[in-house]
This record gives C-alpha cells, sequence and structure tokens, in this order.
C-alpha cells in the first residue's frame, strides 16, 4: 500500500512540476487548452464561464499526488488501511477540485482588455472640448466605452459649434479614429 501511494505522490508531483515549467514557458499550447485539458479551444479562445474543468489533465494529475500524499500521511500517523485510503480519495478530491478552481480564475484574467472604437456607436458622451460645426475641425469628447471613461477626438456635421459640457451621441467612426457625433437632442427619439 505504502509504495503505491508514494508512487502516486511521485508521478502526481513530477507530472504537476512538468506542466508548471512547460505552462510557464508556453509550450503547452500545442496539445491542450490553457486549462490543461485535451480540449481544442473554439477560435482560439477560452471561455471562463464553461464551468470547472474538474477532468482537465491538471486537476486529474493533482488528484493523482493530493491522493499520494493524503494516504502516505494517514499512514504516517498510524492510520488503518480502511482510514488511510478515505483521507486519500478525500484530499484527491480536494486537489482536484483546488486546481479546477484556480485554473478558472487564472482563466479569468485572461480576457481581452482592448479599447475597441466600434463599441462607442450610438453611445452618449459630453464634449470636453469644443467641437466646430460643418465639419470645420476636431474637439473632444469623453464618454464610457467598455466599462472604462475614454477621450477620443470628435467632428459633427452640424453646422454649429458644440461647446464643452453638450451631451453628444455617437453616430459614426471616420478612418482615422475619429468619431462623428451629433447633438443629443438633434438626433431623433432621443430627448
Amino acid at each position: 500500500m505504502t509504495t503505491f501511494l508514494l508512487t502516486c505522490a511521485l508521478v502526481g508531483g513530477v507530472l504537476l512540476l512538468a506542466q508548471l515549467v512547460f505552462g510557464s514557458i508556453g509550450a503547452e499550447h500545442d496539445a491542450t487548452t490553457h486549462d490543461g485539458s485535451l480540449t481544442p479551444l473554439h477560435n482560439g479562445a477560452h471561455e471562463a464561464s464553461s464551468g470547472l474543468q474538474l477532468f482537465s489533465v491538471r486537476a486529474l494529475t493533482a488528484a493523482v499526488a493530493f491522493f499520494g500524499i493524503g494516504g502516505l500521511g494517514a499512514r504516517s500517523l498510524g492510520a488503518a488501511t480502511p482510514l488511510t485510503i478515505i483521507t486519500a480519495i478525500l484530499l484527491g478530491a480536494m486537489g482536484m477540485f483546488g486546481v479546477a478552481v484556480s485554473m478558472r480564475a487564472m482563466l479569468g484574467l485572461q480576457r481581452d482588455a482592448t479599447l475597441d472604437i466600434r463599441n462607442a456607436m450610438g453611445k452618449v458622451g459630453t464634449v470636453y472640448v469644443p467641437v466646430p460645426g460643418s465639419l470645420g475641425g476636431v474637439g473632444k469628447v469623453t464618454l464610457a466605452v467598455q466599462g472604462r471613461t475614454v477621450e477620443y477626438q470628435a467632428v459633427t456635421l452640424e453646422g454649429s459649434v458644440l461647446p464643452t459640457g453638450a451631451p453628444v451621441v455617437v453616430v459614426g467612426i471616420r478612418d482615422d479614429d475619429v468619431l462623428e457625433v451629433l447633438l443629443l437632442s438633434s438626433v431623433d427619439g432621443v430627448q
């Protein structure tokens, strides 16, 4: 029994260490997903909301390692064989669950936070630097995009200057990352 538990602890520990080393240099991405499972990624992305990956390679490896360590610990305290097996199974399950929860938390941090100007379409903002009328020049507006307040250069097709503090709505985006805005009260259906 002790030899089996020691083998589980060593094999699981060595495999976990190897996964950590290969994961830190990026070598794992050829055969596995970001969470260590053998399921291919969809379009190169992983959704952190897809649930716990209890049966990923990492989680199963952790289960084997903790099974061996837990069993050896119980054995060294003089526990009987049934109690040793129960302890090993419980610690193996806790290790598997712990790794799955940790991987889910880490994958949640990998979202792309790059600001996409296209998400500004239809957003309401405020003029920060007056916007000259009739494409007469560039001003600046501030608005909330993707959960943060940003400042963009802006132009308007309207005839009059949009003064500082005026509420505007984004109606277009120019190729040079300049927003086209209109005074909020001049947009149909918006008060």
